[in-house]
């Protein structure tokens, strides 16, 4: 009996055994199954440098400005936890990462309550299938004018091939205007009805070539025959710039997450919140000079200037220093315009499922609603404003999105308060200061029209999708302008900008369920009102569709002590 109770004993433990090692199995594909996760925590305070020369306070992330680099690949899992060191609430955005069914990680005050001073959140989000160049910065207040901003770049994976050989090396390039004063002495301006007038100079990374308190510029390095990838983002606050390097052809190979066909230029112009990928070849004869990368300021009267140097390894500028020499940039816009013209979608590169990137035929889908946005500035109580159609956007204390998961939207805004064409004169005494949210139907193609009275240049982004810029021309819009349309293979991205007196038109799907802004990338235009939210709701409320509020949810306004709605199911 001894032994036969033993047997049985035995015979139970290895039951358990296979069981346990069943489920640890389980366990392990499930773990290997998911898509990689990259964790950062970021301690975000004040510090005092001198961008321009002068000592002034700047917003650090880790203790570096600009921020760190996200390194990562399509598909990955990217966990941010964010320590606000400020006196001031917080929040990030990640500017052209679509954020997939997850307007949550969107990080913008119409999406998200901020992080308040002293505390912490962790943004969680996927980056999909975005191979490009990306960058991140903060959306409150004006704190983008003091940094806070970094690179982010989604890479492909071994598996997808990229229409061009693997770089020597890959440089992210941050480039902007930049002011002297203060985030909280430009927001007081902004608060007491002022501008902001011009800006102070131009950064590269955080530097302006060489000054008394920065001594060494910003300095890329380069092997002799070898090639490398340059990702150049213009961050700055209010214009529009040209890159240029001296002695050396841009060979352009990505747009905000699109190959491009491989055309060279001498220079590029980049306009507010827009990202390029050029590849650059150390081929000059003198390999021990050094050379100026160039950014300037361009459709402005007086140019800002700066540079950062090009370098060859060993070289160590023995040669001589680079030429005092700088090439200047182009003169007016139609230059830019003809440019603009130049970008094609490369329709025969890879993308990152894989299939064809031109494999989406955009020209061939009807369009099932036309919207015209018309930006403008005027004064409300003598303070100075921007509107679309007529009406300044302000944030509610409660955030758009969780008005709309709460159910109390009638309690914080109204949808559709401007129609889809513009009223017909958008005088100053007509602006209205409202949220301003336009309702789009879930999975409709949509044609949107920006249309730019005004003698400065205007440069837009749309989160949450990305869209393909089918014109932009000289003059007013109209539907017999469609005949001029490139309808085969505009560059899909997620910026656009418009000349003065000009417009451009845009087509997209809305097929990602979420709120999501509309708005200038021009720091004082979208403070003072120049944005909107376009809401776009799947009626089956599934998880197919759009992920429910997040369990680590900030909660402010009228949603904070509210019970949970009824979450979304895979049903609907």
């Amino acid at each position: 009996m001894m032994m036969s109770s033993c047997s049985s004993i035995s015979n139970n433990r290895v039951t358990l055994l296979v069981v346990v090692s069943l489920m640890l199995s389980a366990l392990t594909v499930v773990v290997q199954g998911e898509d990689p996760y990259l964790f950062f925590t970021w301690n975000v305070t004040y510090g005092t440098l001198s961008p321009l020369g002068v000592p002034q306070q700047v917003i650090l992330i880790n203790g570096e400005f600009p921020g760190p680099n996200i390194n990562c690949s399509s598909n990955n899992n990217i966990v941010v936890n964010v320590f606000n060191g400020l006196d001031e609430p917080l929040l990030f955005t990640w500017n052209g990462i679509q954020q997939r069914k997850n307007s949550w990680q969107e990080g913008m005050p119409g999406t998200n309550c901020p992080i308040l001073p002293g505390t912490n959140y962790t943004y969680h989000f996927q980056v999909k299938d975005q191979i490009g160049s990306y960058f991140y910065y903060p959306t409150t207040a004006m704190h983008k004018a003091a940094g806070g901003y970094g690179g982010l770049r989604v890479n492909s994976r071994l598996l997808i091939p990229v229409p061009f050989a693997d770089p020597e090396d890959d440089y992210t390039v941050l480039a902007g205007d930049w002011y002297t004063k203060t985030h909280s002495a430009l927001k007081k301006l902004l608060d007491s009805g002022r501008s902001l007038g011009r800006p102070d100079g131009i950064l590269i990374n955080g530097k302006s070539g060489t000054t008394k308190d920065e001594p060494e510029p910003v300095v890329f390095t380069m092997l002799p025959g070898k090639t490398y990838r340059y990702r150049i983002c213009n961050v700055g606050l209010k214009n529009s710039i040209n890159i240029r390097i001296q002695g050396h052809t841009l060979k352009l190979v990505e747009i905000e997450g699109s190959h491009t066909v491989q055309n060279v230029y001498e220079s590029l112009d980049v306009h507010l919140g827009q990202c390029y990928s050029v590849l650059v070849t150390a081929d000059q004869q003198e390999p021990n000079k050094d050379y100026y990368m160039v950014a300037s300021t361009r459709f402005t009267k007086s140019v800002l200037t700066t540079t950062a140097i090009i370098r060859y390894a060993n070289g160590k500028g023995k040669g001589g220093p680079a030429s005092p020499a700088l090439t200047e940039a182009p003169i007016g816009w139609a230059w830019s315009l003809n440019q603009f013209r130049t970008f094609r979608w490369n329709l025969t590169a890879s993308a990152a499922r894989p299939n064809p990137q031109g494999s989406y035929h955009y020209g061939q889908i009807n369009i099932t609603r036309t919207i015209k946005l018309v930006n403008s500035a005027g004064t409300v109580d003598d303070k100075l404003r921007y509107a679309i159609n007529a009406v300044s956007h302000v944030d509610p204390q409660t955030p758009l999105k969780l008005a709309e998961y709460y159910g109390i939207t009638d309690k914080v805004f109204k949808y559709d308060i401007i129609k889809d064409e513009p009223p017909p004169t958008s005088s100053d005494d007509k602006i209205t200061i409202a949220p301003n949210v336009l309702n789009a139907t879930f999975r409709t193609f949509i044609e949107i029209i920006f249309e730019n009275h005004e003698k400065s240049v205007q440069s837009w982004h749309l989160d949450g999708h990305s869209f393909f810029p089918v014109a932009i021309e000289p003059g007013t819009w109209s539907p017999e302008k469609r005949k001029n349309y490139n309808l085969l293979d505009a560059v899909s991205r997620h910026t656009i900008h418009v000349y003065p007196n000009s417009w451009a038109a845009i087509m997209t799907t809305f097929d990602n369920a979420g709120m999501w802004s509309v708005r200038s990338t021009a720091l004082e235009r979208q403070y003072l009102g120049q944005q909107l939210y376009i809401s776009v709701l799947s009626p089956a409320r599934s998880l197919r569709d759009e992920y429910n509020l997040p369990d680590n949810s900030l909660l402010c306004g009228l949603v904070k002590d509210m019970p949970m709605p009824q979450p979304y199911s895979i049903g609907g």
